[in-house]
């Protein structure tokens, strides 16, 4: 009796439980606790070590004509460090980009392809680079430069001058998917996602309808938040859930 060589490929990839490792890759502070928070509460929890790494400084982030970009970027890490906190995460990395004004090269490719190999996780997560009409550059550049970067890793004659071991990760999941597949239940993690995404105060009237502003504004946002992931586990049996498409590297 012979198998199938592709049995594996009909059949899907095998049930995915908590990491060991999770490493979280975000264009800007904040967009990894949008796209992923609750589920990466959830993982720190049950004892994965999480990585975060945020590939732009952030100093573009703003609506308000008299902050310095400097003084942004500083505070913006701050806030980022206390998202971390709030989610258990245990590291987290700046690339440093200049926010807004990132460009797919070699050299980011290297930047990702290293840290999977330092990190050595067994999930990825980032910004799906594909999803349909995705206004915001630096997450388009992100999304691609860590898909490729995944293959990079996995793959010893890619950038061999890093001097680390090459990496395989299990799982890529990509958050914001134009065609999500693999759900994560965050009903228990849900109010941490919200908590982590209010540690970045800065960023209040710009992508959280100003709830850095008074306790309504603040409600309101909660409320928002609480109906997205209502939606996205409402298919899946969830009182609340974070929605990915997966790929096997």
């Amino acid at each position: 009796m012979t198998t199938d060589l592709h049995d594996s490929l009909r059949d899907g990839p095998p049930p995915l439980g908590v990491p060991e490792r999770a490493l979280a890759i975000g264009a800007h502070p904040d967009d990894i606790e949008f796209g992923a928070g609750g589920t990466l509460a959830a993982w720190a929890d049950a004892g994965a070590e999480i990585t975060m790494v945020v590939v732009t400084d952030g100093s573009k982030g703003t609506w308000d004509p008299n902050m310095d970009p400097g003084r942004l970027a500083a505070i913006r890490k701050d806030e980022q460090l206390a998202a971390a906190r709030t989610l258990g995460a245990a590291h987290v990395v700046h690339l440093d980009h200049r926010d807004g004004e990132l460009q797919y090269t070699m050299q980011l490719r290297a930047q990702l392809c290293l840290q999977i190999r330092l990190q050595r996780p067994d999930v990825v997560l980032s910004h799906d680079p594909w999803r349909p009409y995705q206004l915001h550059p630096d997450h388009r550049v992100t999304g691609l430069g860590v898909v490729d970067g995944v293959v990079a890793a996995r793959d010893h004659l890619f950038f061999p001058e890093q001097g680390v071991p090459a990496h395989r990760p299990g799982a890529l999941l990509l958050w914001a998917a134009g065609e999500p597949d693999h759900w994560v239940d965050i009903s228990a993690t849900l109010e941490r996602k919200i908590d982590a995404l209010l540690c970045h105060s800065s960023q209040g009237a710009t992508t959280m309808g100003g709830a850095d502003g008074d306790t309504e504004r603040r409600e309101a946002f909660r409320a928002r938040v609480r109906e997205r992931a209502a939606r996205e586990g409402s298919g899946v049996g969830s009182a609340a859930a974070e929605g990915f498409k997966r790929i096997t590297p």
